[in-house]
């Protein structure tokens, strides 16, 4: 039996969420150090810790049969874009979320950028910034035909607000600066073995800013 025949490869972009054209992608910042499957396994974990179910994940591969949410290792597809969908335990079965990326050149980099940005929304509700039910709101879809909301799930550039990097208030004392640091690197370095250099480099630039202020 031929275990990676289960649908025709095709996108389910989400209705209303913003494409990148083709010729606008670029290659990922970052140091990604897992393999494409490792990726794709990394975009469920990270949202299940986020408190996410029923994730399903889309792209225009031919997935696994026996391993639905993995995209066929051969497969090649001219539309890199990866579409992450989800309900919450704690809402209507017939709330849906997703989270979509297709910023990057490959399905390694968009399917691990959603895995960090459900990472990096998960650690700014630990720190207190925001809530967890505020974040899943911007990946809540609509009902019905109405279009979506421009969100989309790409790396943050480096130029971001330190304070937003960390996920400290503007008047956060360097007790809560470097507290923040530490817990973010060590999320970091747990993730990928160490690897995640795009990640730390960051948090350490971000870190020597709020200190130096």
């Amino acid at each position: 039996m031929n275990t990676t025949e289960q649908r025709a490869p095709e996108l389910h972009w989400p209705a209303g969420y913003p494409r990148t054209p083709a010729e606008e992608r670029e290659s990922y910042p970052g140091d990604i150090s897992l393999t494409r499957k490792e990726s794709f396994v990394s975009i469920v974990d990270e949202l299940e810790r986020w408190g996410a179910t029923d994730v399903r994940i889309s792209t225009a591969s031919t997935h696994y049969k026996d391993r639905p949410n993995i995209p066929h290792q051969h497969d090649k597809p001219d539309d890199v874009g990866v579409v992450a969908r989800f309900r919450r335990e704690d809402r209507s079965a017939d709330e849906g979320y997703a989270i979509a990326c297709d910023r990057w050149e490959t399905q390694l980099e968009n399917s691990r950028c959603i895995a960090l940005y459900a990472r990096r929304k998960r650690l700014a509700e630990r720190c207190g910034v925001t809530t967890a039910d505020s974040e899943f709101e911007t990946a809540r879809l609509p009902p019905g035909d109405e279009s979506g909301p421009d969100v989309i799930a790409v790396e943050p550039e480096p130029d971001r607000d330190p304070h937003e990097v960390l996920g400290v208030a503007e008047d956060a004392p360097d007790v809560v600066v470097r507290g923040a640091f530490r817990e973010l690197v060590k999320e970091a370095h747990a993730d990928q073995g160490g690897n995640d250099a795009y990640d730390v480099s960051e948090l350490k630039q971000a870190r020597n800013v709020l200190l130096d202020a």
